[in-house]
């Protein structure tokens, strides 16, 4: 394209805008102004573009890994339409529950297995700690601690922390002392000795006399050696306890 020139060779305008020849005769009078702001809005609108494109690749990048769109996109519809009901028929929320169900009952054994554990230290604490500082014993048994507690022990229990004794019906034993208060274990556990038919051969200076019962008595309770009269008194339990305690038992 060429500039119109007229006879003098002046630059021809039209409109204010210079007019220009193309190569096939036809005149164009060129806007300049208009022509910049069009390239000014051309590129704007490039780099918009640009930008969509690279957000739009940005968001595409962790779906590289999709090889097949369409089964991509059947699987996102497939759980979109996963509802309660569709859950329920193909039996997943039974085995949800059944997991759950399994994993709480886990933890709860775990659980009751350690409050035994304790149950279990506590009451050898409170009630083994109670025979072997029992002051009824050391004055008045003719045989140990050890042996009382074979015989005796199972009669007493632990309620809300506290030893507790009953007797063979499973009734509470009360104390004579303190009407209307439950026993202490010395106060309880003489009760019980009361009541054993065989107290005069568990008992110092009763039945339990002769030679054997000085051997027998003569610590305080603590002796491992009983007479054969006081041991035959005891249940086989207790004989059992005696004789892997180590003990004697003399004729």
């Amino acid at each position: 394209m060429k500039l119109k020139l007229d006879e003098q060779g002046h630059v021809v305008v039209q409109d204010g805008k210079p007019v220009y020849v193309s190569d096939d005769g036809k005149e164009v009078a060129f806007d300049a102004p208009g022509t910049v702001a069009t390239i000014s809005r051309l590129n704007g609108e490039a780099k918009s573009h640009r930008e969509r494109a690279e957000a739009a690749e940005g968001k595409l990048k962790p779906f590289e890994a999709i090889t097949d769109p369409g089964a991509a996109l059947k699987a996102l519809e497939t759980v979109a339409n996963l509802d309660a009901k569709k859950l329920v028929d193909a039996g997943e929320i039974e085995k949800v529950k059944g997991e759950i169900s399994k994993a709480f009952e886990t933890r709860l054994s775990e659980s009751d297995n350690r409050a035994k554990t304790l149950e279990q230290q506590l009451h050898a604490e409170k009630i083994g700690g109670s025979f072997s500082r029992s002051k009824f014993i050391t004055e008045k048994a003719a045989i140990p601690a050890d042996l009382v507690q074979a015989r005796f022990g199972s009669a007493f229990s632990l309620e809300d922390g506290k030893v507790v004794a009953k007797d063979a019906n499973g009734n509470k034993l009360y104390s004579r002392a303190n009407p209307g208060e439950l026993a202490g274990f010395d106060e309880a556990l003489e009760l019980l000795v009361e009541q054993y038919p065989y107290r005069d051969q568990i008992l110092k200076g009763s039945g339990a006399s002769g030679s054997g019962a000085g051997q027998g008595g003569g610590n305080g309770g603590g002796s491992k050696t009983i007479n054969r009269k006081a041991f035959d008194a005891l249940d086989p339990s207790a004989r059992i306890e005696h004789m892997k305690g180590g003990g004697v038992v003399t004729d």
